[in-house]
């Protein structure tokens, strides 16, 4: 048993490091991920800032955790699009023909979507803090951070799974994410949900950004968070479980 773990997690390891030389290679991959939300970022801030009114007067302090969310779901599109290129050119079938664990190369993929999507957050914040985000957050608040942010990218890492394993098309495995990028839009990331009509409050006060948005805002700024953690995390991890199950029945029937 444990030798087999030993094995399992050994081909995790060498399909994880072919994945990250795919995305040292090609640098344009995070450059994109990252230059979307750095400029919705700027726009809103130094255009949009003036004329939003959140109760705050550090706009880019409330405005960052969606950010963050954004970049992921856009992150997220190219593991999906990694996934249908390795389906349609046959790498699973080939690997499977060596002597390796049949769920490592997918494993690959996920983590690598956690590294990359990690990185294209640590330049985000960076930006952030040129702008004028300050934080009096210690380091477990930070950790809190961090930890939500990993379970949100693994979460949306599975669906990309689906949408990757079962496409017919390219446009098809990465168009999954469109719906996922602009889901902020209609949460308290941007404004607070009460300047909302009512039937679009509702919708904005239940939908998974808003718990995990409120729970960073609450972090990061040395505030309870209250209910919205234990939310935002039954929310991730509660769609982690489910794409995780549907993903790996996809995988199965496909190769």
């Amino acid at each position: 048993m444990e030798t087999a773990k030993s094995h399992f997690f050994t081909d995790i390891t060498v399909m994880l490091g072919r994945s990250m030389r795919h995305i040292f290679r090609s640098m344009d991959t995070i450059i994109t991920v990252t230059i979307m939300p750095i400029a919705m970022m700027l726009l809103f801030v130094y255009v949009f800032g003036g004329a939003i009114q959140t109760g705050t007067d550090n706009y880019v302090n409330y405005l960052l955790p969606g950010i963050l969310l954004m970049a992921i779901a856009s992150g997220i599109s190219y593991t999906a699009f990694r996934l249908f290129t390795d389906v349609q050119r046959g790498i699973f079938e080939r690997f499977h023909t060596m002597p390796i664990s049949r769920s490592a190369l997918l494993w690959g993929h996920v983590l690598t979507s956690l590294v990359s999507n990690a990185v294209s957050v640590v330049v985000i914040i960076l930006v952030a803090l040129i702008m004028g985000f300050r934080s009096t957050a210690g380091v477990l608040p930070w950790l809190g951070v961090a930890g939500i942010l990993a379970l949100f990218t693994l979460a949306l890492t599975w669906v990309a799974a689906i949408a990757g394993l079962s496409a017919k098309s390219v446009d098809g495995a990465s168009a999954f994410s469109y719906p996922l990028i602009f889901l902020p839009f209609i949460s308290s990331a941007f404004v607070p949900t009460e300047s909302m009509p009512t039937a679009v409050r509702v919708f904005a006060e239940n939908q998974p950004v808003t718990s995990i948005v409120e729970s960073i805002r609450s972090l990061l700024s040395g505030q309870p968070v209250g209910t919205d953690i234990w939310i935002a995390l039954a929310w991730c991890v509660g769609i982690m479980l489910i794409a995780y199950m549907f993903a790996m029945k996809v995988y199965k029937k496909k190769v």
